[in-house]
């Protein structure tokens, strides 16, 4: 079986969450949730017992899309860097940048 994605775990977790905040038994939300993710029941009990120490659902990131780009050697040392000295990976401080430069650029026109 493949493991889950971030995306899909928070997925899960938020379903659970959303259960036991409507008031499900804990036996009632892990039937639930069984049913609808395909789940092992013990499975299920571990998103219920970690939905229960939360207190709002968690984001659900968009997935990534992998590619490749070349950048001259010093700015590479700089990114990697960066990244770990933020605790960020190179592909969040990669889109973070992009991001605010498009954001710029597209209010300069």
């Amino acid at each position: 079986m493949a493991r889950s994605t971030h995306a899909g775990r928070a997925q899960r977790l938020n379903a659970a969450f959303d259960l036991i905040a409507s008031g499900y038994s804990l036996n009632e939300a892990a039937e639930a949730l069984v049913e609808r993710f395909d789940l092992s029941r013990r499975q299920a009990y571990r998103y219920l017992q970690e939905a229960q120490s939360i207190k709002r659902p968690v984001e659900v990131s968009a997935p990534t899309i992998p590619i490749t780009i070349k950048v001259p050697g010093d700015v590479v040392v700089k990114l990697r860097a960066y990244a770990q000295a933020s605790g960020l990976t190179i592909g969040e401080t990669v889109a973070r940048a992009v991001l605010r430069f498009l954001a710029k650029a597209s209010r300069h026109g």
